[in-house]
């Protein structure tokens, strides 16, 4: 995410804008930059509240656990989630796990992700990242759910599992999921300031600027974690880390998998210049700071040998949006024309797109529809449902068909 700050109807709130952005509409020449319809007249769904009496502050991230309760679950970044049934007229979103006390947030501080357990029924593990400080560091964490009260983490059950430092407040990643293989994979920013002025992100020697996967099932080596055997630098000579699964991304906000085949798809904000889409592949070197999506980055020619080019991407600008927001294959079964499409949005423009691919390739991106307040996140419930959040309005919204 990136941030400035944007004046909305009523208060003014910080949005994801770490670096000025040029203002003007622009034409890429990018190979993987489909024509992306802009107007509002290539609108073809709505947003309407999900659940109309609940509000929450500054929400990032809905997940919801597959363990037969059907039920919601909202990050709020100042370091709260809320729990709720998964029904329009809930009343009440209760706190399951308060760690404001523990969190640095701001800006692109807090907590920023949540994953349950593919166990969770039997084991009541969540995982969570957020950012705490002095010194800044992010905090791969797990908590238990209270044996009393399924609606109630347990705070003082905590196990960390991975710290790493902050050089930046911002740049925090802070995604956190399962894949389908069981292991849990971590977004990692490459530091922050602007540029990656450290060149973190391909440097495989450290953490950030990368995609993570580790085993939380088995511990190993004074860990409270182990490494999965086909990770690409398990037992390396050089000193690289072996957490780590692919890397040279920048922040990435956001990332999913898509059930049906395992994909992991991600979006990647970009410099000030081009918002990207990866397809993350296990070992896979996505370019930053050499390349900012596939054009060489403050350079008009680069080594792109061995770099991984974005599925698409998009320039800058007023009708296309400055932060990207990563989104979901749509599984939605109210949504049939959406089916095995890639939804995902811009922050800033709230611009919602989806993009159709063939072979891991685009074959078209057509806006769908256009949210406000800060598209902060999309969200699946256990049916696969789609959501869509508005940091702004605290709100959370889902597609209708404006046919």
């Amino acid at each position: 995410m990136k941030f400035n700050k944007v004046l909305f109807s009523v208060v003014l709130i910080p949005v994801f804008l770490t670096c000025i952005y040029t203002k003007e509409d622009k034409t890429t020449t990018s190979s993987n930059t489909l024509n992306t319809t802009t107007s509002a007249e290539g609108e073809k769904y709505t947003l309407s509240e999900a659940f109309k009496n609940l509000s929450f502050e500054l929400p990032v991230e809905l997940v919801s656990p597959e363990d037969g309760t059907d039920r919601i679950f909202v990050i709020e970044q100042k370091g709260v989630i809320r729990v709720f049934p998964n029904k329009a007229d809930a009343k009440n979103a209760a706190k399951f796990l308060d760690i404001e006390q523990k969190v640095e947030s701001g800006g692109e501080k807090g907590l920023l992700g949540l994953a349950f357990h593919p166990n969770y029924k039997s084991n009541g593990f969540i995982y969570v990242n957020y950012t705490r400080g002095k010194p800044l560091e992010s905090v791969i964490s797990r908590f238990k759910v209270s044996a009393s009260n399924p609606n109630m983490a347990d705070p003082q059950s905590e196990q960390v599992l991975l710290t790493y430092l902050q050089p930046y407040s911002n740049h925090n990643g802070g995604k956190v999921a399962f894949g389908n293989d069981g292991f849990l994979y971590i977004a990692v920013g490459d530091g922050g300031s602007g540029g990656d002025p450290g060149n973190r992100a391909q440097n495989k020697k450290e953490l950030l600027g990368k995609i993570l996967r580790i085993d939380v099932n088995n511990a190993s080596g004074g860990l409270n974690y182990s490494i999965p055997a086909d990770n690409p630098f398990k037992n390396n000579k050089e000193g690289f880390r072996e957490e780590i699964y692919a890397f040279g991304v920048r922040n990435p906000w956001r990332f999913s998998f898509d059930r049906q085949t395992g994909t992991l798809w991600a979006g990647d904000v970009g410099q000030n210049k081009i918002e990207e889409i990866d397809i993350i592949e296990n070992g896979g070197n996505y370019g930053w700071r050499i390349m900012e999506a596939d054009e060489c980055f403050k350079s008009d020619t680069c080594n792109k040998a061995g770099l991984i080019s974005p599925i698409t991407s998009y320039k800058q600008g007023s009708s296309t949006g400055n932060s990207v927001t990563g989104g979901y294959v749509c599984r939605d079964k109210s949504l049939p024309e959406l089916n095995g499409k890639y939804i995902y949005g811009d922050f800033v423009s709230g611009n919602i797109w989806a993009l159709t691919y063939s072979e891991k390739k685009a074959v078209t991106n057509e806006l769908i529809a256009k949210i406000s307040g800060g598209l902060s996140s999309f969200g699946e419930d256990s049916k696969h449902n789609l959501f869509v959040l508005s940091y702004g309005t605290g709100k959370v919204y889902k597609f209708a068909s404006a046919l």
